[in-house]
C-alpha cells in the first residue's frame, strides 16, 4: 500500500482534496509492524500523531504487582494517539500500546499537522470527533472497572464488540473484564437462559439487543 493510498483509506482524511492529501503525505510516513510490537509505553512523549491503517492494537497499563490491566482495543481506521493537551506540540502517552495483529501505522509530525491543518481550521471537526471517541472509551472504562458488575461488563462487550468477543478465547475475555472464567460462563448461560443471546459451537449471537443493552444501562432488565 502506498503512502497516499493509506492516507485516503482513513475516514479522518476522507473530505480532503488531492492537493491536501499531497500536503499530508509530505509530513507523514507509513510503517508496518509485526504482532506483539509495543508501539509505545505509558508516560512517554512523542512528536507523532498516529493512525492505525490496518490491524489491531491493545491499550493497557501495568499495576504495581506487574499485572497487565486491559483498557481497550483500537481497530483499524482509527486514531492511535491519546490527545490530552491541545496546547503542546508533543503528545504524552497515557497507556502502553501493543499490536495484536500485524499492522500498518501512519505517523504524522504533530507540530506540522497543527500548523498546516488545525491552525487553518482544516480537519478540526474530524480531530474533535476522535478526541470525543477517546473520551467515550474512557467513560466506558470507568463504568466497566468501578460501576458495572460481571453481568453488565459482559453485556456491554457483547453489545459493543461481538466480533471481538467471538474471536478471543473465553479465558482472555475474562482477563480483559477482570472476572473469573467460571463467572463468565455463568453470565453467558444466564443470558442464554433469558433468550438474550444464543450460543452455537462456541459462537455467540445476540437475540435480543434491547434487553442486552438494558442489562448495563439499567433500563428495566428483568431476569427470567
Amino acid at each position: 500500500m502506498s503512502l497516499k493510498k493509506a492516507i485516503k483509506s482513513l475516514s479522518f482524511f476522507s473530505l480532503l482534496e488531492q492537493n491536501q492529501i499531497d500536503d499530508v503525505a509530505k509530513i507523514a510516513t507509513l510503517n508496518t509492524y509485526s504482532k506483539d510490537y509495543v508501539l509505545h509505553y505509558e508516560n512517554q512523549t512523542t512528536p507523532y500523531l498516529q493512525f492505525l491503517v490496518s490491524g489491531l492494537a491493545k491499550a493497557y497499563k501495568i499495576d504495581k504487582h506487574e499485572n497487565e490491566i486491559f483498557l481497550y482495543h483500537v481497530k483499524q481506521d482509527s486514531l492511535l494517539s491519546e490527545i490530552t493537551n491541545l496546547q503542546t506540540h508533543k503528545l504524552r502517552t497515557f497507556s502502553n500500546l501493543a499490536l495484536e495483529e500485524d499492522s500498518k501505522i501512519l505517523s504524522l509530525e504533530y507540530a506540522l499537522f497543527k500548523k498546516q491543518f488545525l491552525d487553518k481550521k482544516v480537519l478540526c471537526h474530524e480531530f474533535a470527533h476522535e478526541v470525543l471517541q477517546h473520551s467515550s472509551k474512557m467513560q466506558d472504562l470507568l463504568n466497566r472497572e468501578f460501576i458495572f458488575d460481571a453481568v453488565s461488563k459482559v453485556a456491554m462487550m457483547l453489545t459493543s464488540d461481538l466480533s471481538m468477543f467471538n474471536k478471543l478465547k473465553r479465558h482472555d475475555i475474562a482477563l480483559m473484564l477482570h472476572i473469573q472464567p467460571a463467572t463468565l460462563s455463568r453470565v453467558l448461560n444466564r443470558l442464554k437462559r433469558n433468550n438474550i443471546i444464543s450460543i452455537r459451537q462456541g459462537q455467540i449471537d445476540v437475540v435480543d439487543r434491547v434487553s442486552l443493552q438494558n442489562v448495563y444501562k439499567g433500563d428495566g432488565y428483568e431476569e427470567n
